[in-house]
């Protein structure tokens, strides 16, 4: 079955050109597994893109969930960005259509009217560590955001001193004030959380945050920072997930003990968490590069070690052999794993709201893939068990995914990169 994917663009704004440096692929995961095209396509081209039922090797994939039907889509142009990394949802008024944050690696933040396609750049942002992997992350916002406009951003930051030619990630809290007017600005910054040790290189930072559905809890995923044994490392906090109070304070039930930083661990052995959502019945899930194959769709539960560098499905770059997961079964195994890869980008749950524009999808794991240019869907069943139900070619590295109210956008990866709203046919 195929996809008609029509690209409309509405009137834009003229996008910032940002000198960018040239860098490595932001995907790690063994790009050259999927073919690839440089061509860029036009805004007003027709295109199709295919579906697919998904023979996705698993590790523990036991069961198929039932398909109602594959809804196509086509796309509509909002906006366009240079080198984006993250975008979320500011809480919708009065059924208007969602004002979106976008960052750009580079270091800008903009609201982004998804009616108009107008962006507005905030100002006072941090200065970032571009570069590689690295610069401005994610963004959120607080669960108070409607009485405190507070937000939550990770990026990151060169050392100093000893640490000069360091670099790790940092979050940070702020208020963003004039969110109407023609000069937003984030002010009362705050430091909530950075990773240590500062290492050399500018790769696998992760640093995506999440807050928990009842807007208790923090959860940062820290990476490994491309030096695999940092994941089993419980004196340093790379390859683990962070649990944390909105304050940065840590909680009392966290359940590491072993010094005073491993008791901000959630799970340990992770090599580079760019996707975490919870599903509708509470359930943290999380997905994973991997090196050469072998990505992962995670369940993440208190206390458990994922088995980075240790086990893997994929293997090292150069060749050498990595034990798979079920060689040792005191890691915790991946629900999914993909070899060859998607390199998973971003995740969110589909939940219909105001609007269902894809009811097929409802309570479905959304994925976008930088290498395999596709938007992936997954169904996650009431036994916690979890299949690719199918998967859709962009034709473009997607770096992003975000559903809202019923609603989905894409978010394409590098420069005159286009933010799309899918539109049901």
């Amino acid at each position: 079955m195929t996809a008609h994917i029509e690209r409309i663009n509405i009137p834009l704004t003229s996008p910032l050109i940002i000198a960018a440096l040239l860098f490595s692929t932001a995907a790690c995961s063994n790009p050259s597994a999927v073919s690839t095209s440089n061509n860029k396509s036009t805004a007003t081209e027709s295109k199709k893109v295919s579906t697919s039922d998904s023979d996705a090797q698993t590790a523990t994939q036991t069961t198929t969930q039932t398909e109602t039907s594959k809804p196509d889509f086509t796309t509509k142009v909002i906006a366009t960005f240079d080198e984006p990394w993250a975008m979320t949802a500011l809480p919708i008024a009065d059924n208007e259509a969602p004002k979106l944050l976008v960052t750009q690696k580079t270091g800008e933040l903009f609201i982004v009217d998804t009616a108009t396609g107008n962006k507005t750049k905030v100002e006072g942002i941090p200065t970032v560590a571009y570069g590689g992997q690295g610069g401005l992350g994610d963004i959120i916002v607080a669960p108070d955001f409607a009485t405190s406009n507070t937000v939550y951003l990770s990026y990151a930051e060169a050392g100093t001193g000893s640490d000069s030619n360091k670099f790790g990630a940092k979050v940070i809290k702020a208020t963003l004030s004039g969110l109407e007017t023609a000069t937003p600005t984030l002010q009362d910054i705050t430091p909530i959380w950075q990773q240590s040790p500062k290492v050399t290189g500018q790769g696998h930072y992760s640093h995506r945050l999440l807050f928990s559905p009842d807007g208790r809890y923090l959860y940062i995923s820290s990476g490994e920072r491309q030096d695999k044994d940092p994941a089993q490392d419980m004196n340093g906090n790379l390859g683990k997930i962070i649990r944390l109070s909105p304050d940065g304070n840590t909680p009392t039930d966290n359940p590491f003990t072993d010094n005073e930083l491993a008791k901000q661990f959630w799970t340990i052995g992770h090599r580079n968490v760019l996707g975490m959502a919870f599903d509708d019945s509470g359930q943290l899930w999380a997905h994973e590069m991997g090196p050469k194959g072998g990505d992962e769709f995670n369940i993440i539960e208190k206390g458990n070690n994922y088995g980075w560098p240790v086990v893997s499905n994929g293997r090292n770059y150069s060749g050498l052999d990595i034990p798979d997961h079920d060689t040792k079964p005191e890691f915790t195994a991946p629900k999914i794993t993909w070899t060859p890869v998607i390199s998973p980008s971003a995740m969110s749950i589909y939940v219909a709201g105001t609007h269902n524009d894809f009811p097929s999808w409802q309570g479905n794991a959304l994925i976008s893939g930088l290498s395999s240019k596709a938007l992936i869907v997954v169904g996650i069943n009431d036994d916690n068990t979890a299949a690719e139900r199918y998967r859709y070619d962009m034709g473009e590295r997607v770096r992003s995914v975000l559903a809202v109210d019923g609603q989905v956008w894409t978010l394409e990866d590098g420069n005159d990169a286009q933010l799309l709203r899918l539109l049901p046919k």
